[in-house]
């Protein structure tokens, strides 16, 4: 008879019949060959219903986690339904940029063929750090400068855009530059420009406990990169 090779790859990504829907999710991963890092988007591999039946997963985990740390929530009043505020917290919330589809974002030709420096800012941004799951608060600012060809956003849109991008755990290095990937691909401008400063309660909770310390980063694209006067412009106007 002849011998038909396996391959292991697949196998193991296959669930079995009574695998968790979070053992499911990431077997769909696995088996399309998708990185799902902390930072990742994940919502295309998203069934209907599976987010109900993921929190309730993170809920149970979450009780777990509140008994090894020795916490009686049977007789604690204030922890009793902490498992399931965490588990939602953490998927509509603090983590949803990862569970979520992209916002809607309706974009119009520049009619009027503008080609002038627009600031976006400050955006207010939440994100968690990923080493710590510690919250990272901070301020986002964007420069756009337009060609004729470029597609024009609504304000609203960088802020639903930030939001969505920031809420996930992360470091704020990569942050930025995913929403400038994100910015770039959506508006298609001769230059771009996305700043943020954030405190990152990782230090000010714990390690040094300094909570004068913030970290201030930027991704210039394009004119930004290549003109010194336009990139002096926009860093002057966001000191305002």
């Amino acid at each position: 008879m002849p011998v038909h090779s396996v391959d292991t790859t697949e196998r193991r990504s296959r669930p079995t019949p009574d695998a968790s829907v979070s053992e499911r999710i990431r077997a769909r991963l696995t088996a399309a060959n998708v990185r799902f890092n902390a930072n990742d988007n994940i919502a295309a591999f998203l069934n209907e219903g599976e987010l109900d039946a993921l929190r309730d997963e993170v809920a149970e985990l979450m009780q777990g986690v509140l008994r090894a740390l020795v916490i009686d929530t049977s007789r604690d009043h204030n922890t009793t339904d902490t498992p399931r505020r965490v588990a939602k917290m953490f998927i509509d919330e603090v983590f949803a940029g990862r569970y979520q589809a992209a916002p809607d974002v309706t974009a119009f030709p520049n009619v009027s063929r503008l080609n002038e420096l627009m600031i976006i800012g400050p955006i207010t941004v939440r994100s968690a750090c990923s080493h710590h799951l510690c919250p990272i608060m901070g301020r986002v600012w964007v420069g756009v400068l337009p060609s004729a060809e470029s597609e024009l956003i609504g304000l609203s849109k960088y802020t639903r855009l930030c939001d969505w991008i920031m809420s996930r755990p992360q470091i704020q290095e990569e942050a930025v530059v995913m929403l400038a990937n994100e910015l770039e691909t959506r508006i298609h401008p001769d230059g771009l420009a996305v700043v943020m400063e954030a405190d990152h309660f990782c230090m000010h909770w714990r390690g040094v406990k300094d909570n004068q310390s913030m970290m201030a980063n930027s991704v210039m694209r394009g004119a930004f990169l290549s003109n010194a006067d336009l990139r002096r412009e926009f860093l002057s106007l966001i000191k305002r």
